[in-house]
């Protein structure tokens, strides 16, 4: 309990006190300004706040918000001489206050936890010893040390030592991975193990970690639907139950009297009205369901995405690097007559040695030598297609069919499931070369929880048929397209968009660059983290950090849940809300009523909110 909660809990406890010993006191006459006087005491004791927050609300011209309605009602209350009763309704207020102002705090708390990853310096070597930065001074190209038990300032790649890396924090996930020279690390891990020194890639603004943190601190700004609802609720519904109470108050007495007896139902009327069980626990409950996947590592940039992928229904796949492994190896080489496998292989990583793609990797890898990537020249990337260079001059071209059909050169296809890269030397045909990925170990438990949900799954790549179908097959994907361009993607988003249910949305999920456009297009762009390119994950929506596909399905379940929630605090706020407005307007509830239908309403709105938190837990 924070010191400000702490000073609420006192008041509330000496104004209680206070009112028990009046209300019990012999001392305190019946009437008069006297018993007035002794009832200001625990009023301004527990209200002072209040009525001093109503005043500067109307001084900015904020007055139809909790804090006038409770002014307005409270001293009525004590105008008409009720003043135990004017007591009991502000300290109930403050006592449901201080129960929201917790659990808001808890989940604040929670959710700060979850993701206090910032590191707080950085190790830089100088005169032979280590010396603490803060992670801003360090700039691209420094090396770094980081000692074990000590957080990845930033991202960067691995120059000596090895390690297992913590990594729970930015993907939901607890086994260690281990690392060493040459692998990449990203900022935010902890290093369990070995001592690691480190090459910086990017400064610290532009990092893992800022970047996680920035989503998160951001994600309020992009509202729901139900938030904006709720918004735009509360605008017209406080002025209307305001003016309600005051034709309330005033029509009444006019034909029936009894002026006292309606004014009071009056404020009755606006206790009851009061809207903040709604105004809090909306937002809640979506800050909550952000916070709950952060810590599965998925990541949600707004509360509009969380709500939208309640409601997707059709989720179209990358294959490479998101349903699979994106780990390429060379399986079969076919040289053409005259050229030999090793020589296939050597023009064709050369033409590859400026590409970060997964297959030119493998390619580099079959080579079997250490490529000098100074051979190739001339390097012209050629989308869909392949490559083109000049190898010590001699014209390659390496790609798949498309770049042969292109290029006008005749090859001999190559039927395999699998990708197949075409290799053509001064305009003749030197050669195919096989190569296989697999799916990922969960993947198919994704299309299948998927597919459980109602969710149709479609995948689309650039891959060659014979490849995609043996995947898709293998998978229980429901449609399947290949040898496509990234514009070809973009059309068949399109078209799936087209053909949904307006009510439903349209999920795409990928990590290469060249998905970033589909991945802007689609209703909801999920993107894969750890592999992904920097262009897809902040076109994205949705980033899963660590890659697995399985948790998109959990990613649903997450928002489903938060969506569920929100509408069960909507319907049971407004429902118990019309029901006491009611019986207030007829003079069946009191203010006791009238307490129970604001402040206990919003109390347990606000604790059905908290739930969210937990539900990444209770489905992972």
């Amino acid at each position: 309990m924070t010191k400000k909660q702490k000073k609420v809990l006192i008041r509330i406890i000496l104004s209680a006190a206070c009112t028990a010993l009046l209300l019990f006191a012999p001392f305190v006459p019946e009437s008069g300004w006297i018993r007035l006087a002794c009832y200001l005491v625990p009023y301004l004791l527990i209200g002072y706040d209040i009525l001093r927050k109503a005043v500067m609300g109307i001084l900015h011209g904020e007055i139809f918000d909790e804090n006038f309605l409770m002014a307005v009602a409270t001293v009525g209350a004590m105008i008409l001489g009720e003043y135990a009763e004017g007591v009991e309704v502000m300290l109930f207020y403050q006592i449901g206050e201080l129960f929201q102002s917790y659990a808001v705090g808890k989940s604040r708390k929670n959710i700060a936890s979850l993701m206090d990853i910032r590191p707080d310096y950085a190790n830089i070597e100088q005169d032979g010893e280590l010396k603490q930065v803060d992670p801003d001074e360090v700039a691209v190209g420094d090396v770094i040390v980081i000692r074990p038990g000590e957080r990845v300032p930033l991202d960067g790649v691995i120059l000596e030592g090895r390690s297992a890396l913590n990594t729970s924090a930015l993907t939901g996930e607890s086994l260690p991975r281990e690392a060493g020279p040459g692998d990449d690390i990203i900022s935010g891990c902890v290093n369990t193990s070995g001592l690691l020194r480190v090459q910086v890639k990017r400064p610290f603004g532009e990092s893992t970690v800022s970047k996680i943190l920035d989503l998160v601190e951001n994600s309020s700004l992009k509202k729901a639907r139900a938030e904006n609802f709720i918004t735009k609720f509360a605008h017209y519904y406080t002025p209307a139950v305001c003016i309600g109470a005051a034709l309330l108050a005033f029509v009444p007495p006019l034909f029936a009297g009894n002026f006292s007896v309606w004014v009071s139902r009056a404020l009755t009327f606006l206790v009851i009205s009061c809207p903040c069980a709604l105004v809090i626990s909306i937002p809640l409950s979506f800050f909550g369901g952000i916070g709950g996947a952060s810590r599965a590592g998925i990541l949600v940039k707004g509360g509009n995405y969380l709500e939208a992928l309640a409601e997707t229904k059709t989720i179209v796949f990358d294959k490479t690097g998101t349903l699979t492994q994106g780990v390429f190896a060379v399986s079969e080489t076919l040289p053409a007559p005259g050229m030999t496998s090793s020589d296939l292989l050597t023009f064709a990583a050369l033409a590859e040695s400026y590409s970060s793609h997964p297959i030119s990797k493998s390619l580099r890898e079959a080579a079997g030598e250490k490529l000098d990537s100074s051979h190739a020249k001339d390097v012209e990337e050629i989308a869909g297609h392949g490559v083109t260079a000049q190898v010590d001059g001699r014209a390659v071209a390496a790609g798949n069919a498309k770049l042969m059909e292109r290029l006008g050169v005749s090859y001999v296809p190559n039927e395999k499931p699998g990708t197949v890269v075409y290799v053509a030397v001064d305009g003749r045909f030197a050669g195919s070369i096989r190569i296989s990925d697999q799916p990922k170990p969960t993947a198919a438990k994704a299309i299948r929880e998927l597919r459980s949900q109602g969710v149709r799954t479609v995948m689309l790549t650039g891959d060659a048929a014979a490849a995609a179908d043996a995947v898709g097959r293998e998978l229980g994907i429901d449609e399947i397209h290949s040898e496509l361009l990234p514009a070809d993607k973009v059309t068949q988003v399109e078209r799936l968009l087209s053909q949904k249910d307006p009510r439903s949305t349209l999920a795409f999920v990928g990590d290469g660059i060249n998905d970033a456009p589909v991945l802007s297009r689609a209703d909801i762009g999920i993107a894969m983290g750890a592999m992904g390119s920097d262009a897809a994950i902040e076109a994205a929506d949705i980033v899963l950090m660590d890659d697995d596909p399985a948790k998109i399905s959990l990613a649903m379940s997450i928002s489903r849940k938060c969506l569920r929630i929100v509408r069960q605090n909507i319907v049971f706020a407004l429902g118990v809300k019309a029901l006491c407005l009611i019986l207030g307007a007829a003079g069946r509830a009191g203010m006791q009523a009238a307490i129970f239908a604001d402040v206990g309403v919003m109390v347990l709105a606000v604790l059905n909110a908290t739930r969210t938190l937990r539900a990444a837990k209770k489905q992972a």
